[in-house]
């Protein structure tokens, strides 16, 4: 689990019930099952209109990358294992890492790894693999693109639900006023549920999904810049200096980390 998202889900609960309940509200005032139908049912429904069925779909599995710390490969683990490789294809050749490569969980890494060892030429594999992250990041950027269309529909509908509400008021003024303030304030609660659906749901996730990808697409670009120095047979040091710059200074070997402070720091 994402210690982040459940952080955030409680400061933002603390903060938005309990300022509600400090001025006084009940909780049960912000249950209102037809606003609710109205925002939610409804978003659901515009964006069902917004995106192909094959997109909305896919989306359950990504909201689930966004709220589980899901990694598909470690950059440091991956850089370590790289390096490896380049020490030993510097000793005894390319051909000696088509067992190690068949082994890399990975398929991103398996797959460059295997049209290196196949001889592939180096400006052809760097252009295959990268149409292969830029395709990724395609998928990543349409799937946050989702929940940001849902961030920007649920508010529009909490308000068409506040209208409707206060429709059915005004419709039957003339009675008791209690009841009428009542209706009222459960007609202001569908826009409740879309300005915070919007902005504590949707929104987030999209810019949690857009996170995961730029991590990613780091890592995969990592791994094609170690399999073409590998290729090109650089000494396992440079290969090692390569990798480690993408990384971030916390995951680095420690004397690189230090390094890397020591230098912020001035």
């Amino acid at each position: 689990m994402d210690i982040a998202l459940v952080v955030g889900i409680v400061i933002a609960a603390v903060g938005i019930l309990g300022g509600y309940m400090i001025e006084g509200g009940a909780i049960g005032g912000l249950i209102n099952v037809p606003g609710f139908m109205i925002v939610l049912v409804g978003t659901m429904g515009a964006v069902f209109m917004s995106f192909p069925l094959e997109q909305i779909l896919g989306t359950p599995k990504a909201s689930m990358a966004a709220m589980f710390n899901k990694v598909t490969v470690h950059g440091n683990h991956m850089a370590a294992e790289l390096v490896t490789m380049a020490d030993k294809a510097r000793k005894e050749g390319l051909l000696s890492l088509e067992e190690e490569a068949g082994k890399v969980e990975d398929g991103f890494a398996r797959k460059a790894l295997m049209l290196m060892i196949d001889g592939t030429d180096p400006d052809a594999l760097r252009s295959i693999m990268e149409i292969d992250i830029d395709s990724l990041a395609r998928r990543h950027r349409e799937n946050a693109k989702v929940f940001e269309t849902a961030g920007g529909l649920a508010p529009t509908l909490g308000v068409l639900g506040a209208v409707m509400g206060l429709i059915t008021v005004l419709s039957n003024l003339g009675g008791d006023t209690a009841a009428l303030g009542h209706g009222i304030a459960t007609a202001f609660v569908a826009t409740f549920y879309g300005v915070g659906f919007a902005n504590v749901i949707c929104l987030p996730i999209a810019e949690k999904l857009k996170y995961r990808s730029t991590e990613e697409r780091v890592v995969r670009e990592m791994i094609l810049e170690g399999v073409l120095s590998i290729q090109s047979g650089d000494n396992p040091r440079i290969v090692k200096e390569k990798l480690e710059a993408f990384l971030a200074p916390g995951q680095r070997s420690r004397g690189d980390a230090e390094g890397g402070e020591m230098a912020a720091a001035a």
